[in-house]
């Protein structure tokens, strides 16, 4: 960075007319620039040529700044499911550097000086409504420390008082404003310099101040300002700061929580595959309904959607356990009632609490599609449909318990069959359990079997069904729905003739 030419004396930028002064604490009113502005004219035409120089160290990143644009990010779940992930907006009008709003709390200035004369200068000191600025005096960093309480919105601190340091230590002529930016790192900080020593003020800018001023050009109506200014600058700081890291976090967890959704491994399998995830919890990608699909090598489909009791992180991170376990059992070849026995083993390892539990429905569907084993562990039947007849969910007389109620559970294999074309719809009770209108009434699997049917009969399928039947279950229900929805659909469509 190039160093600024030297300045006669510190004007802020809100003082010299080249920037605008914030509508809140940290600036002068609009009425105020213009009664001051005959009386600075003079001084902007001194200045303008140290103060550009001086602004460009302002605007230079300060050690604590983050400065990124912000916007609301809408993330897709593979090609399989969109979620939207909200940032939240942070009003730079009503926060405070100590997190604290000021639009109606009197400034409180901490003065760091070892030099008692001075302290006078800061006295009778006004803020953008008229309001003295409360002052309290420190000597050193020991009494500085103990007064600086969360009140406190602006520092004004003297570069040339002793640092903390101990013997051997190389010089930092900058060492006690490091100290103070660690003590407080949430205040507004303003160093105060020796006359003509711009060079050690711009310094302490890049490091963290959010302003520099001259001891011994000092006046009451300059140091207000200033005091303004740099309050609304680390204000504006802090904010920008926290919605970059608010939206960092959202785009982690949004890449963590996507790549924990799995991709169906069907690789030589003519069968088609959609899968819709929406989870209950607000500003979530995932919840606790889980699903996958493989293809074993001697070419039989397993699909399996599950849901855990609750809707937090822990039951989305058990569901997250369940299934990498459900496809690591599958490939090493159990299936039925010996995979379901030990996934309730590690259901009841993995859990917190004794009372959680899960519903699983798993189908194995036969390498030649016509025909397939269903095993249901408190879970609602998947539904089937077929060119030839109304769609209708598959046999549920065999229901076992949900994993981790009974031990010793039993869990029977039910041999269906398909047919040569049909669609196998696999859902969780999310998208069965929301409201019809504003009475108690639910759309129940009777109500989404004729919703289904219907949808089938408007030409819709795979993805499109999907979406327009989470859709339509979100309108009846009033709103978003309290529970996790998932879906998962394998389509076996006829083979063309050569």
């Amino acid at each position: 960075m190039p160093v600024p030419v030297p300045r006669q004396r510190a004007i802020p930028a809100v003082e010299s007319g080249q920037a605008q002064a914030a509508p809140a604490v940290g600036g002068p009113s609009k009425e105020e620039t213009v009664r001051n502005e005959a009386t600075t004219a003079e001084n902007r035409n001194n200045a303008a040529h140290d103060h550009s120089a001086h602004h460009t160290a302002l605007n230079a990143t300060p050690a604590d700044g983050v400065h990124q644009g912000v916007s609301t990010t809408s993330v897709s779940t593979t090609d399989v499911s969109t979620a939207d992930v909200n940032t939240t907006s942070v009003s730079t009008s009503s926060v405070s550097a100590t997190g604290v709003g000021t639009a109606h709390t009197t400034l409180t200035l901490l003065l760091i000086e070892d030099d008692p004369t001075a302290a006078p200068i800061v006295h009778d000191l006004l803020d953008a409504d008229g309001r003295p600025i409360r002052v309290r005096t420190a000597r050193n960093l020991t009494e500085a420390e103990r007064l600086l309480t969360h009140d406190v919105h602006c520092i004004l601190l003297d570069l040339a008082l002793p640092a903390p340091g101990k013997a051997g230590e190389p010089d930092d002529e900058l060492a006690v404003l490091r100290h103070v930016l660690r003590l407080a790192p949430r205040h507004a900080v303003l160093a105060l310099t020796a006359s003509g020593d711009a060079e050690r003020g711009t310094e302490a800018v890049r490091v963290g101040a959010q302003d520099y001023l001259y001891k011994d050009e000092l006046d009451g109506r300059l140091l207000s300002r200033a005091i303004r200014y740099a309050v609304e600058r680390k204000r504006s700081d802090t904010a920008e700061r926290r919605l970059a890291e608010g939206k960092l976090r959202a785009q982690e967890n949004a890449r963590l929580e996507r790549g924990l959704l799995p991709t169906p491994l069907l690789e030589g399998s003519p069968l088609r595959f959609a899968a819709r995830y929406r989870p209950g919890r607000s500003r979530a990608l995932l919840g606790g309904d889980f699903y996958d699909t493989v293809r074993t090598p001697d070419g039989t489909v397993h699909a399996m959607i599950g849901d855990v009791c609750g809707h937090g992180p822990d039951e989305a991170a058990l569901g997250v356990e369940l299934r990498i376990a459900w496809r690591a059992l599958t490939l090493a070849g159990l299936c039925g009632d010996e995979l379901l026995n030990t996934l309730q083993q590690v259901l009841e390892h993995e859990r917190d609490d004794d009372e959680i539990f899960a519903t699983l429905c798993t189908v194995d569907i036969a390498p030649d599609g016509r025909r397939a084993g269903l095993c249901l562990a408190g879970h609602p039947a998947p539904l089937i449909a077929r060119p030839d007849r109304p769609a209708r969910l598959l046999p549920y007389d065999n229901n076992g318990p949900a994993l981790g109620l009974l031990p010793g559970a039993r869990w029977p294999r039910m041999q269906v069959e398909l047919g040569a074309e049909w669609s196998l719809m696999l859902y969780t009770d999310g998208l069965i359990e929301g409201r019809i209108g504003e009475g108690r009434e639910r759309l129940g699997q009777d109500g989404m079997v004729e919703m289904i049917r219907r949808q089938l009969s408007e030409g819709l399928s795979g993805e499109a069904l999907l979406r327009a039947a989470v859709n339509e279950v979100r309108e009846l229900n009033g709103g978003e729905l309290t529970d996790d929805v998932a879906l998962v659909l394998l389509d076996r469509l006829p083979v063309p003739l050569p």
